[in-house]
């Protein structure tokens, strides 16, 4: 398989902590890309219209993109535990984690392309203190929840994990830690697993 992926991408991550924890790292090969939504990759478009990072090439030729779908396809590839479970109960709870640290990306994401991309003189600052807002309700909604967690890695876990990853990563003047210390210290143990420790983003 090949996996279309530039290292700061959070949605990158995830997918790369995906394979790790189901084995599947070895049959990925990485394509390091450089693209922007005003700057496509040339390559990137012909496996993906939407010209977005992850995209994963199967062994068939098929392309998959997003994160979601990519991660239920690697899923489908291993005989370990589910990270998506089939019983009702606990997918739609881990269904909603994911929804809500992708949520949690998407506006931290779109802040970075705010604050980094757009002109200066065009910058709206409602719209970043309105995309923060999400982020931090998000946060305190993880809060509130992050007692019930338990040693069970899924994708809604893993999702959480890159999305706070992502906030030490790119904000860390933002300091969620500190009115958060149940989710503080539930991540600052699921960082050092090997599947967090190995795909920490770096700047380039």
């Amino acid at each position: 398989m090949k996996l279309y992926a530039t290292s700061p991408s959070p949605f990158v991550r995830k997918v790369l902590v995906m394979a790790i924890e189901t084995g599947l790292s070895g049959r990925i090969e990485h394509v390091s890309l450089t693209t922007t939504p005003v700057a496509p990759d040339s390559e990137l478009i012909r496996s993906n219209p939407i010209a977005k990072m992850p995209t994963l090439i199967t062994d068939t030729g098929t392309a998959l993109y997003d994160s979601r779908v990519i991660c239920e396809y690697l899923d489908s590839l291993h005989d370990g535990a589910r990270m998506f479970p089939v019983e009702t109960t606990a997918r739609w709870t881990v269904l909603r984690r994911q929804a809500l640290g992708d949520g949690v990306l998407d506006a931290a994401v779109s802040i970075r392309y705010e604050t980094v991309l757009r002109p200066d003189e065009k910058r709206w600052s409602a719209w970043i203190e309105g995309q923060m807002g999400k982020v931090r309700r998000g946060l305190d909604t993880l809060e509130n929840e992050v007692a019930t967690f338990d040693d069970d890695v899924n994708i809604g876990i893993i999702t959480v994990a890159c999305a706070l990853g992502y906030l030490n990563f790119r904000y860390p003047e933002e300091d969620w830690r500190a009115p958060r210390p149940g989710l503080r210290d539930w991540y600052a143990k699921f960082a050092t697993r090997e599947s967090m420790a190995t795909t920490e983003p770096v700047v380039f």
